[in-house]
């Protein structure tokens, strides 16, 4: 039994063959993250005049300020490299925010850029609906469910964008009783919320619901969505017929 035990053991463990395709892949895939890290950089160089500068007055400067602080204490020599290492992480946060900036310039205006913001930086126990409600302008608003509670987010022509988020939030709190209901709207002008403040303002938002009710509350919506739409066809709407006919054919059904 122990020798039948000890030869289980020793098969479980992976062989040399499996090992080796295991760092391979490793390997491959740290090589596509550097070309894709520096591809990005190429394409951030050419339409930022001021990358380099920065990423070079910041390794330079860091280096510098490191070395001449710590020399009292060890040798320079002992001290550069700290100071590179650091000037060179200083340089590569640069590079990032810079990079961050000029993707949310280029996205800003563009339909469904909201969705895309809260969809790629809403992780964990947030759960993000988008386009719960549109128009034929391509004007919408997201759901967003998280700790904070019940969070609608509207984009496009505030004055279409209003009455619908008005329109959202009547119907979401038949649904949510008591839980707290905020509401933003993209843009740029007073009283809202820029592209890339919008999912920074949302996670300060204050914890008002336990995170087990975030899934529950999650469900619920999604049930009133089906049975608000699963009356109606699917597909764009035939020319010529009115929502009001369309009800009232479904309700003489």
């Amino acid at each position: 039994m122990a020798k039948n035990a000890a030869g289980s053991g020793s098969s479980a463990k992976p062989s040399k063959e499996a090992k080796k395709a295991a760092r391979s892949e490793k390997r491959a895939a740290a090589k596509e993250r550097r070309s894709q890290l520096w591809q990005a950089f190429q394409m951030q160089r050419k339409n930022d005049k001021k990358l380099l500068p920065y990423m070079i007055g910041a390794l330079v400067g860091t280096a510098a300020i490191v070395t001449l602080a710590l020399m009292w204490f060890l040798p320079w020599w002992m001290v550069l490299p700290l100071g590179i290492v650091i000037g060179a992480l200083l340089a590569m946060i640069i590079f990032s925010r810079r990079v961050q900036k000029s993707v949310y310039a280029q996205a800003d205006g563009t339909p469904g850029a909201a969705a895309w913001a809260l969809q790629n930086n809403l992780r964990g126990t947030w759960r993000v609906t988008p386009a719960v409600t549109g128009n034929t302008y391509l004007d919408a608003v997201h759901r967003v469910i998280g700790r904070p509670g019940i969070i609608l987010v509207g984009e496009g022509a505030p004055h279409r964008v209003k009455p619908m988020l008005a329109q959202e939030k009547k119907k979401v709190a038949r649904v949510v009783g008591d839980t707290p209901i905020y509401d933003f709207i993209v843009g740029n002008e007073e009283g809202e919320t820029t592209l890339r403040k919008l999912a920074p303002a949302i996670m300060k938002l204050p914890r008002n619901i336990p995170a087990a009710m975030v899934g529950d509350l999650d469900n619920r919506l999604a049930v009133l969505a089906a049975k608000t739409q699963g009356g109606l066809p699917k597909g764009p709407m035939p020319a010529g017929v009115k929502q009001r006919n369309m009800q009232r054919a479904m309700r003489k059904r």
